[in-house]
Formats: C-alpha cells, sequence, structure tokens
C-alpha cells in the first residue's frame, strides 16, 4: 500500500504539473489571441491615413473645382465690367458741357423754354434730352397714319436704294434743323453717322436719319426707342424728362454705310466709343 501510495503521489504530482503545463499553454493562447485585436486596430489606424489622403485628395479636388469656376466668374463678370466701365467713362465725360458748340439753349418741345445745349468732345457732339417717337418714313405696321397723327412718308435721310427709311425697325435720330443757335453741318456731324443713345444704363447704336424743326431737340425713331426699353408708341411714349443722352460722332469716318445696316452702325459705334474714351 505504501509502494502503491507512493506511486499515486508521484503521479498526482505528475498530473498537477501536466495540468499546470496546460494552463500555461492556455494562457499563452488566450495572450496570443488578446494581441489579435491590435492586428485591426493597427489596421484602424492607418484608415485615418487614408481617409486622410483621401480627403486631401478631394479637397484638392474641390479646389481645382473652385479654381475653375472662380476663372470662368471672373472671365464673365470681366466682361461685364468693361462694358459697364466704358458706360460709367462715357456718363463721367458728358457730365458737364466743358465746350458749347450751340451758340444758344434748344427747347424740348414747341414752346418750351429752351434748356438744352449741343456740346462739344473730340471728335462727337452730345446733348441731353427727351425722346419724342419719329414714325416717319416707310410705312408699316407700327408706324403710318392710324398709329401717328404727324406721320411722314419720307426721311430727310434715304437707304442705299432711295427709299425713307424704316423707322419702325432701324434705329436712327432726329437732329435738328439749321439755325443760328446749332447748325450741324458745320459742326462736323454728316446725315448717317453714327449717334449712340443712352437711357438708363443702355446703350443704342443708331444713326443720323432724319431732320426736325430747328428749335427743337430729342427726338428718335420708333426702333431706337425699343431698343432702349423705352415705349415706342409715337402717340403716348417716348420721355418727357431730359434724361436721355445722345453722342453724335462727326467727321466722314463716322458715317455708316449702307445706312440701313443696323449692324454695322453697331460695330462702328463701339469703335467710335472705345476712341472717344481712349481704351
Amino acid at each position: 500500500m505504501a509502494a502503491g501510495g507512493g506511486f499515486w503521489l508521484r503521479y498526482s504530482r505528475s498530473m498537477r504539473n501536466s495540468f499546470a503545463v496546460a494552463f500555461a499553454l492556455v494562457l499563452v493562447a488566450a495572450c496570443s489571441s488578446s494581441s489579435s485585436p491590435d492586428e485591426p486596430g493597427s489596421s484602424d489606424a492607418s484608415t485615418p491615413d487614408d481617409a486622410g489622403s483621401a480627403v486631401d485628395s478631394s479637397t484638392e479636388s474641390s479646389s481645382d473645382s473652385s479654381v475653375a469656376v472662380d476663372a470662368s466668374a471672373s472671365h464673365d463678370a470681366g466682361a461685364v465690367v468693361d462694358a459697364g466701365d466704358q458706360l460709367a467713362q462715357l456718363l463721367a465725360l458728358t457730365s458737364t458741357c466743358a465746350k458749347k458748340v450751340s451758340s444758344g439753349l434748344l427747347a424740348l418741345n414747341a414752346g418750351d423754354t429752351p434748356t438744352v445745349a449741343v456740346c462739344g468732345l473730340t471728335g462727337a457732339l452730345f446733348w441731353k434730352a427727351d425722346m419724342d417717337i419719329d414714325c416717319d418714313g416707310k410705312k408699316t405696321t407700327q408706324c403710318n397714319t392710324g398709329t401717328d397723327p404727324d406721320y411722314q412718308s419720307s426721311t430727310a435721310v434715304n437707304d442705299s436704294k432711295g427709299n425713307p427709311l424704316d423707322a419702325a425697325n432701324l434705329p436712327y435720330v432726329v437732329v435738328p434743323g439749321k439755325s443760328a443757335k446749332f447748325d450741324a453741318a458745320a459742326a462736323g456731324l454728316s446725315k448717317g453717322a453714327v449717334i449712340l443713345v443712352v437711357y438708363k444704363n443702355k446703350i443704342a447704336y443708331a444713326v443720323y436719319g432724319d431732320v426736325g424743326p430747328s428749335a427743337g431737340i430729342g427726338e428718335a425713331s420708333y426702333a431706337t426707342a425699343s431698343e432702349l426699353g423705352i415705349n415706342p408708341n409715337p402717340s403716348n411714349g417716348g420721355v418727357d424728362s431730359a434724361d436721355v443722352l445722345y453722342v453724335a460722332f462727326t467727321g466722314s469716318g463716322s458715317i455708316v454705310k449702307p445706312i440701313e445696316d443696323h449692324a454695322a452702325a453697331v460695330t462702328l459705334g463701339k469703335a467710335k466709343l472705345t476712341a472717344l474714351l481712349g481704351d
């Protein structure tokens, strides 16, 4: 029994050692498995870098996009600013009458007190007046004896085919006839010359197409009024106050040929305006 008891004692110790080893191995395994979350963790740690790169990349994309938009916006705005700039310069240039060309003042309408002077610039004349609607010339739906009680079938200037001008479709200005106060021809203004008409920050390119009463000033065709957003009706349209600016270019190089070619008037008018402003 004593020998058997020794055997069992040794066996028991041996088993305990085996259990201890096994337990140690389990602990090692447990430690190893507990370290495995670090791998996803390390993967997660690298994820922000990747995400950061993606964010950076998208930021760069967004930056490029904003540059493109900014460039486009700047280009479009620049075009608008340039156009507005010329108009602002023109209004500043004509804000005062530094050189009076007319020897006296002209009236807006018959019987009115004369208040309008014709002024001079380098290569141009200008005046500020109202706008009466001229519907003379070619008979159209808009311009005839029924729509205009003062309608006349002729204009002082004819087109290249010898016909009266078409007031409904051709922007033109009526210039006062010769008088002791003002002589357009003597001032260098010829029939057919390009004339800019400005109203409420809009510019219409017209031509000197008709001659009006020598004592009055401030009249333009139906088409001129239409281009400026003014009521073109010859009976009740136009502008009553002296808020319309007329800039007429002088010299032989200012004549539109043929006079009825509105596109030619626009091209020449823009070139003359640029030259006048020194741009």
